[in-house]
């Protein structure tokens, strides 16, 4: 079924008892050509992309739990490309593209919302990177506004600029950055993929990876055992848990990150704002909610659940860049597991294991980079060679020193990134 505004018409009229489910539950295979490990935004994306792009078909989905229940529907939905390194700079700028086409693409309203992405700096050091990350960004092809404490005033006008501490002296704009609806994503990448062939098995744990002679031969699952010739682990915060049955020790730590939402609140804030002296940012959801988070934890964990220090700090920053929010009662809050590497910045790659490949360590970066994600794991996968967009995603980095990318400047520090 095509979803249009005429099959709307068509099916109210008919009491909405005609429509189809999005997938299908199908009951797992012996064996398949491809296994994708973790069903959530990145694992349905690669999916999606292996069938409509390299016509692989033959390939499944196992997710433990149920498809979108873990990060991607966890998370501030901010979509952006404002990312200043090279390697980080081409693949957020080549994500961005294909999320500007994602709905047409997908037959499927993931509510992807362009209402721009502002920056906020807050002193002379801070206006000066800003500038170079705005310029590196228009060479990377893509949009970026400087802004003074003038403009930011007439854009914001919401905002605090009197505090004394931390003055906004202006900010940086990325107008085609913005928000998008996160189950809807997982649900539109799911529908495509089921669409095209792809079997997404849920209540699915695997709990074993069978390796032979070096090469992956299946997995183990709480379904029974499954052969595959080639799999991809796209777990997130799990990832070293996951990698562990291979038997392979990931540089990756796994730390808990809080967001939170309001009451449902008439309109006020028209862009994604963040606060470059808090760590802070904030947007509004189309339900009218206030969206907001800050820091890591900052304790390695493999639960989605946060500590209530976290939460005070994350409101102090979010009063002291905008009293207003003191009037807002708060309505839930809920923690996402990120897969947090050494140097801030992902991994896209094949194993030492021939036929298994992995896809994690995306950080901060992880909802943003699902469409981008899932076409170049995809690509990879299927050709055996990096994509261009995420050429510079290596594992061997680690090793080496070689080619680290670490955007934010604090080095090998997990949880600083």
């Amino acid at each position: 079924m095509r979803y249009s505004a005429l099959q709307i018409l068509k099916q109210g009229l008919t009491g909405n008892r005609r429509w189809e489910r999005a997938w299908r539950k199908p009951d797992p295979k012996p064996s398949y050509d491809i296994i994708i490990i973790g069903g959530g935004g990145h694992g349905l994306a690669t999916a999606y992309y292996l069938a409509a792009v390299h016509g692989q078909s033959n390939v499944a989905v196992l997710e433990r739990g149920y498809f979108g229940g873990g990060n991607v529907g966890r998370n501030t939905t901010i979509v952006r490309a404002n990312y200043g390194l090279p390697g980080n700079s081409e693949f957020y700028s080549h994500s961005l593209k294909l999320w500007e086409g994602l709905e047409q693409e997908l037959n499927f309203n993931v509510m992807h919302s362009q209402r721009g992405v502002i920056n906020l700096f807050h002193s002379d050091g801070q206006r000066d990177a800003a500038a170079r990350r705005g310029n590196a960004m228009i060479n990377q092809g893509d949009d970026a506004i400087l802004l003074d404490r003038g403009d930011c005033r007439q854009m914001l006008p919401y905002l605090d600029f009197d505090q004394t501490r931390f003055p906004i002296y202006g900010g940086l704009y990325h107008p085609r950055g913005g928000t998008a609806r996160h189950d809807a994503v997982a649900w539109g990448f799911a529908r495509g993929a089921d669409q095209r062939g792809v079997d997404l098995i849920d209540n699915c744990e695997v709990t074993g990876i069978d390796i032979q002679n070096g090469h992956v031969t299946g997995v183990q699952t709480t379904r029974g055992a499954i052969r595959a010739k080639k799999i991809g682990i796209v777990v997130a915060g799990n990832s070293s848990r996951v990698a562990a049955m291979a038997g392979m020790r990931l540089p990756i730590e796994s730390h808990v990150l809080q967001a939170f939402v309001t009451e449902g609140l008439k309109p006020v804030i028209d862009h994604v704002v963040t606060y470059g002296m808090g760590h802070f940012y904030i947007s509004q959801s189309d339900k009218g909610g206030l969206v907001f988070g800050g820091d890591l934890d900052f304790y390695p964990s493999y639960a989605s659940r946060g500590n209530l220090p976290m939460v005070e700090h994350v409101m102090e920053a979010g009063m002291t860049l905008m009293p207003m929010l003191g009037k807002a009662r708060l309505l839930r809050s809920w923690g996402g597991i990120m897969d947090m590497s050494p140097d801030g910045s992902p991994i896209i790659d094949r194993t030492g294991i021939r036929g298994l490949y992995l896809n994690c360590g995306w950080c901060y970066g992880g909802f943003k980079a699902v469409p981008g994600s899932g076409n170049c794991f995809a690509h990879l996968m299927a050709t055996d060679r990096p994509h261009d967009a995420a050429a510079r995603y290596k594992l061997s980095r680690f090793e080496t020193g070689f080619g680290l990318m670490d955007e934010e400047g604090t080095g090998a520090q997990h949880n600083l990134h």
